[in-house]
């Protein structure tokens, strides 16, 4: 079991921290060492003090063609850990859009009557496949998963004069289906990722299956503490405990148990 420390990055919005991470833009060396390579999950927490620029990230099959070999796509989702009573966020486009429209509402910067903004609040989780348009508001703090992927096609920037990368980004873009934006319904599972929130009350152990020795970088499992009442977690039959806190993520070997004892809630998060 291996606490994971966050890596930093100061934006003009507020902050990013890298709080799982092997990709090479914010690596966690010792967590690449101990799984052995190439994570495939990227997790963050998202400070948004201002509104994000509107981005739209590649699918796998768009990275490779546009920006190379050994480039994955980014498909993610967004846990809500706190928001301000107005805070919204930008997820789709309104129906019927055209890329000519994007295009023309960009060049004068009107693009804002095209886009689909939604409220959210504390316990909202947001699913983002690639291709998808959107932005985070200001005052809002996320826990985001996605793929271990750093690519970011930023679309439109609120006139704040920063680069833009339209064609890209029109070319990247799907009609996606907008996924229900809610409370987190207690169990999460896509093409990349699953999510399970456990509500501990007493107890709970958690065992990360498939022998150390068979394992890939992909079958460790992470475990993010939403919150704790002083609640603490040991590994296996080790009698030696540590409390554990809000916002700390803990990374998980195969073939490792572990318990947690108290109360507290906790993402378990998967790569598949």
């Amino acid at each position: 079991m291996l606490k994971l420390n966050p890596i930093k990055s100061d934006k003009i919005w507020g902050y990013e921290l890298w709080i799982a991470s092997t990709h090479p833009n914010g690596c966690q060396e010792d967590f690449k060492s101990a799984c052995g390579g190439d994570y495939p999950l990227l997790v963050k927490v998202i400070q948004a003090d201002d509104t994000l620029s509107v981005q739209i990230h590649p699918d796998d099959k768009f990275a490779v063609e546009l920006e190379g070999q050994g480039n994955r796509g980014k498909t993610e989702c967004w846990y809500v850990l706190d928001a301000a009573p107005d805070a919204k966020l930008v997820y789709g486009l309104k129906d019927g859009v055209t890329k000519e429209e994007l295009r023309s509402a960009i060049e004068n910067n009107t693009l804002e009557p095209y886009l689909n903004f939604v409220s959210v609040k504390k316990g909202d989780f947001i699913f983002i496949p690639s291709g998808t348009v959107h932005a985070i508001g200001g005052g809002l703090r996320l826990m985001e998963v996605q793929q271990s992927c750093d690519l970011t096609y930023r679309f439109y920037d609120w006139g704040r004069g920063r680069e833009v990368h339209v064609e890209k980004a029109l070319a990247v873009i799907k009609e996606n289906k907008d996924f229900p934006v809610g409370a987190f319904p207690g169990n999460f599972e896509c093409e990349y990722f699953s999510i399970d929130e456990i509500d501990v009350k007493g107890g709970w152990s958690c065992f990360c299956s498939k022998e150390h020795e068979e394992a890939l970088p992909s079958d460790w499992q992470l475990l993010y503490v939403l919150s704790s009442e002083k609640a603490v977690i040991r590994n296996g039959g080790d009698k030696i405990s540590k409390t554990i806190a809000a916002e700390e993520i803990y990374a998980l070997q195969p073939g490792e148990k572990i318990t947690v004892e108290g109360k507290a809630k906790i993402l378990r998060i998967k790569a598949k």
